[in-house]
C-alpha cells in the first residue's frame, strides 16, 4: 500500500506544511527552559489547540510536538524514561487532529537533534545515538505517525545515525537540515552536499530540504543550490523561518509578515519545491496567507538569486554563493552508517552535518 505522503505528492504539484511549535507554545504559556513536550500529557488541548489551528489554515502536514523527544533531550527535564510515551501521545493528538479534519492530513513525526555532539568531535557514539532515534521513532509509530520527519540537523554523522534509527521502524522518513552560518549548517555543509548525503541515504527519504534558519531569503538561496544539485525525483522541502527574531517590548517577535512568508512560498513554489512551510515564528495566520496565495497566484518563472534578493531581502554572500554553486567537498561519516549509493546530477558525492 503507497503511504500517505507519497500519494499526495503524487496527486498534487506541493503540499503546505505547518508553522512553528515552540514560539507558538511560548505565546500559549510555556515558560523558557520548559519542556514542550511534556505538554503532551500536562496539557493536551493546547498541543490539539496548534495543530488544529494549522489545519483550519490549510495544512497538509503538520509536525508532532516531539522535536526534542529523545532521551538526551529529555533528561534535561528528568523525563528520560518516558521517551516513548511522551512520542506516543505527541503522535496520538496530531492523528487526532488530522482525522477530524474531513480531509487528507499527514501526520509527521518530528525528530530533532540530540543536542549532543557525536564521534569523532564529541562523547555520543554513532550507535548510541542511533538507538536514541530509534526509541523515540517506536512511540511516534505506535501514536500512528504517517512519516518520520528528522529535521533541524547540522552534523553528517547524527544525520546519518538518525536515518539509521528511525528508518528501522519502517516508516517514510523526511530530512531537512539548518542552514544557519552563513549559506552553510553549522556544522559547515553545503546544499549540495545535504541534498547529496540524503539522497545516498539507505532507506532513502522521500523528501529533503532546510529548514530554521535565519529567513525566508537565506533559505531560498540554500533551496537554489540544491535544486541545481538534486537528482530529477528528489522532493524538496523549505520550512524557513518567519523572519529573524527581534526583542519587542519586553518578547521575542519575528520579523516577517504574512505577506512576506507569501512571496517567499510562491518562489519556492516556483523552483520546483514540493513541500512548503514556516519554521520559528510562523503561525496559523502566516499559513494561511501562504496557502491562499499558492492557490490563487499563477506560477511564475523559476526564480534567480537575483529575483530572490529583489523580493525577499538581502542574503549572506555565503547563501549567495550556495546558490550560484551548491557543490563542495566534506570528509565522509566517520562510521559507516547512512551508507550512500549513486550520485547526485553534477557529478561527486554529497554529504551534510548537524
Amino acid at each position: 500500500m503507497t503511504d500517505l505522503l507519497s500519494r499526495l505528492l503524487a496527486e498534487r504539484p506541493w503540499l503546505l506544511a505547518d508553522g512553528a511549535t515552540g514560539t507558538n507554545f511560548f505565546a500559549a504559556g510555556l515558560q523558557t527552559g520548559d519542556a514542550p513536550e511534556l505538554w503532551n500529557v500536562e496539557h493536551p488541548e493546547r498541543v490539539r489547540a496548534l495543530h488544529d489551528g494549522f489545519v483550519a489554515a490549510g495544512s497538509d502536514i503538520i509536525l508532532t510536538n516531539s522535536f526534542g523527544g529523545t532521551r538526551h533531550r529529555l533528561k534535561l527535564h528528568q523525563a528520560q524514561g518516558r521517551v516513548v510515551e511522551l512520542n506516543r501521545r505527541a503522535a496520538e493528538i496530531a492523528r487526532e487532529s488530522a482525522d477530524a479534519s474531513g480531509r487528507e492530513v499527514v501526520v509527521a513525526g518530528s525528530v530533532g537533534p540530540t543536542g549532543e555532539i557525536l564521534v569523532p568531535l564529541g562523547p555520543l557514539s554513532i550507535e548510541d545515538a542511533a538507538a536514541a532515534f530509534e526509541e523515540q521513532a517506536r512511540g511516534l509509530a505506535e501514536g500512528g505517525a504517517d512519516v518520520l520527519w528528522i529535521e533541524t540537523m547540522s552534523s553528517v554523522e547524527e544525520l546519518g545515525a538518525a536515518v539509521e534509527g528511525a528508518g528501522r521502524l519502517g516508516l517514510p522518513l523526511a530530512t531537512t537540515m539548518s542552514f544557519d552560518t552563513n549559506g552553510r549548517t553549522m556544522m559547515g555543509v553545503t546544499a549540495g552536499q545535504a541534498v547529496g548525503l540524503a539522497e545516498g541515504f539507505t532507506p532513502r527519504p522521500l523528501a529533503v530540504g532546510g529548514n530554521c534558519g535565519t529567513g525566508p531569503g537565506e533559505l531560498m538561496a540554500v533551496l537554489i543550490g540544491m535544486a541545481e544539485s538534486a537528482r530529477d525525483d528528489t522532493v524538496l522541502i523549505a520550512k524557513s523561518n518567519c523572519g529573524i527574531p527581534e526583542y519587542v517590548d519586553g518578547e521575542i517577535r519575528y520579523s516577517g509578515t504574512p505577506e512576506l512568508m507569501a512571496e517567499y512560498a510562491c518562489l519556492a513554489r516556483d523552483l520546483g519545491v514540493r513541500i512548503i512551510g514556516g519554521c520559528c515564528g510562523t503561525t496559523a495566520d502566516h499559513v494561511a496567507i501562504m496557502r491562499e496565495a499558492l492557490e490563487s497566484r499563477p506560477a511564475g518563472p523559476k526564480p534567480t538569486m537575483k529575483s530572490v534578493v529583489a523580493t525577499l531581502g538581502s542574503v549572506s554572500a555565503g547563501a549567495e554563493q550556495q546558490g550560484e554553486n551548491p557543490l563542495g567537498d566534506l570528509p565522509e561519516p566517520s562510521a559507516g552508517r547512512g551508507r550512500r549509493r549513486g550520485r547526485r546530477r553534477g557529478g561527486g558525492d554529497g554529504a551534510p552535518r548537524f
